[in-house]
């Protein structure tokens, strides 16, 4: 599973009832610097194209927002009805309910805590390329215009979405509450949750 880098902003709202209401957004078309290229290698650069994570967000699986990418650090998920979320061409937004009994979790404390020192500052995506047997050109990488850089500028037209963490690496400046680095597939997510978003991928 990839990372993206972090962007967006993140609003969050005290309720009568001791839960958390948490607003965020994760922009589309924004270029994210992911390496300089070090001594020898070329700048890499990402962005995710308008309305990238689309099928992840009408298909029917479960998506889930967390804590730094660690599936021990849920906050809330659409399974549970406590996570929604909304696509359009300029950017994925999220509402998240934090239930009373998530809000008085350490974890929740801690990235409150974070959030409020200005150090959790971030929203990353964790996310996978689909099969090219179910999208063509999911991805694409070209040059960046010579007058700006000598980068190699990877752009993200479609991907599968598992999550959304709060982070305090962003890398894309406009996200707020992380996107990037391989890890194995989450354990919150199984075949048929794969196979549902392949069924849905394959209807482009």
């Amino acid at each position: 599973m990839l990372f993206a880098a972090p962007d967006g902003s993140l609003e969050v709202r005290a309720e009568s009832d001791g839960s958390r209401t948490l607003r965020g957004r994760f922009p589309y078309n924004s270029l994210a610097t992911l390496s300089d290229g070090g001594r020898r290698g070329r700048p890499r650069k990402e962005k995710f194209a308008s309305h990238a994570f689309q099928y992840s967000v009408n298909a029917e699986v479960d998506i889930r927002l967390l804590v730094g990418h660690d599936w021990a650090k849920p906050l809330a998920s659409r399974a549970t009805q406590s996570l929604a979320l909304d696509d359009s061409a300029e950017a994925l937004t999220f509402e998240a309910n934090i239930a009373p009994e998530v809000a008085d979790t350490s974890h929740f404390k801690d990235a409150m805590a974070l959030l409020a020192a200005g150090l959790a500052v971030g929203i990353s995506p964790g996310f996978r390329i689909p099969p090219e047997r179910t999208v063509d050109n999911a991805e694409t990488v070209e040059e960046e215009d010579p007058s700006e850089g000598q980068a190699l500028i990877r752009t993200v037209h479609e991907a599968i979405l598992f999550e959304l963490s709060l982070v305090t690496n962003p890398a894309y400046e406009e996200s707020s509450v992380e996107a990037r680095s391989w890890q194995p597939n989450p354990s919150g997510w199984n075949r048929r949750n794969l196979a549902a978003l392949e069924r849905a991928l394959l209807h482009l």
